[in-house]
């Protein structure tokens, strides 16, 4: 049995502006620790499978930064979007590439840009799901426990029969939702049978490219004519031509909301997504007054803050719950229940022909 992987790179983290910008995204960054999230990333599932065996779906301003941070992948493993059309269409072409080197493996999706803290936990989970994908032709998703009632993230409703594999817990999916308000969550979390939606998924490339021939038609018409044109000259440009064409849609509600056979294995392995400022409060340390400090920072009477340097000394004194963050040529400064709405500021920067700062 072979495993492939497909670690989804293309998007801009605009929730971590002014840090994560267009030309350096967030998944490229030293978030935590010493090393980029996606150089994190492939060390961990090296952990699982080789190098020539992980492939990045990307766009092509950042296929260079790959090669830089990541010189021992493959050049060929470097899949390019011509343009972003959101996770179905990624899915559905790297799915048709892997189909055509590797037939009949198992697939492992993920996004790039995830803190995972216990790497042993997470591929451990891994084995097992692909145990449970290999099985009859499931779908398989990796749910998080929920510690708190987040209302930044989807979540997974499990029917909370557990069908047990190497001692960890698989339940069948009764339904996936969207994100909800905080009284929801509250439910959610308290239902014990509700676990966040990590993005993750495991299956056949067989199986996924079936449910999307069943439930996305339209895109899989599309991925038939890339597949024709597969080891001819023009095999990149008929590729770029068709993807354009491609469904702007999510693999959840092109597929995992519509499909049979879905699976959910609960997770505790350190897990977050890494959605926004507010995050390093949950994987950095805080110090006595629950700031998060980092870079050259004076403070004073100053509580419950995100603060970050680029050199500049800042200074504070009397403030609470707010995020500053400085780089060469922006500041930030937000309330934290604004951390979600940051795009915002990229919008208006937009409109106002701003780009130099995006």
């Amino acid at each position: 049995m072979t495993i492939t992987c497909v670690i989804m790179a293309g998007g801009k983290g605009e929730r971590f502006w002014p840090k994560s910008r267009t030309n350096l995204p967030k998944q490229f960054l030293n978030i935590s620790g010493n090393k980029s999230m996606i150089q994190q990333s492939i060390e961990r599932l090296e952990l699982l499978i080789s190098i020539d065996k992980i492939f990045i779906v990307t766009n092509e301003l950042y296929a260079e930064l790959l090669k830089a941070q990541i010189p021992h992948l493959p050049h060929e493993n470097i899949i390019i979007e011509p343009v972003g059309r959101n996770t179905a269409p990624c899915i559905g072409l790297a799915s048709l590439i892997i189909e055509d080197r590797y037939p009949d493996s198992t697939m492992i999706v993920m996004p790039s840009d995830h803190i995972i803290q216990n790497d042993k936990g997470f591929i451990d989970i891994l084995k097992t799901a692909v145990e449970v994908a290999n099985d009859n032709g499931n779908l398989v998703t990796l749910g998080i426990e929920p510690t708190y009632p987040e209302t930044g993230y989807g979540y997974i409703e499990s029917t909370g029969m557990d069908n047990p594999l190497n001692g960890v817990s698989v339940f069948k999916v009764n339904k996936f939702v969207e994100k909800p308000n905080l009284e929801t969550a509250q439910v959610y979390l308290e239902a014990g049978n509700f676990y966040w939606n990590s993005g993750i998924f495991v299956w056949k490339t067989t199986v996924i490219r079936k449910y999307i021939k069943e439930l996305m038609p339209e895109m899989h018409d599309i991925l038939e004519t890339m597949k024709y044109a597969f080891g001819k000259t023009n095999q990149n440009d008929i590729i770029a031509m068709e993807f354009v064409k491609m469904p702007d849609q999510s693999i959840d509600y092109g597929i995992m909301e519509k499909a049979d056979d879905i699976f959910v294995i609960p997770c505790l392995f350190g897990w977050d997504d890494v959605g926004s400022w507010t995050a390093l409060e949950r994987i950095d340390d805080l110090d006595e007054d629950g700031n998060v400090i980092k870079g050259n920072i004076l403070n004073i009477d100053t509580k419950r803050c995100i603060i970050e340097s680029n050199g500049k000394l800042i200074a504070t004194l009397g403030i609470e719950d707010l995020i500053i963050v400085d780089t060469e040529d922006v500041t930030l400064i937000c309330t934290k229940d604004k951390a979600q709405e940051v795009k915002l500021l990229l919008k208006e920067l937009r409109m106002q022909k701003l780009e130099q700062y995006l």
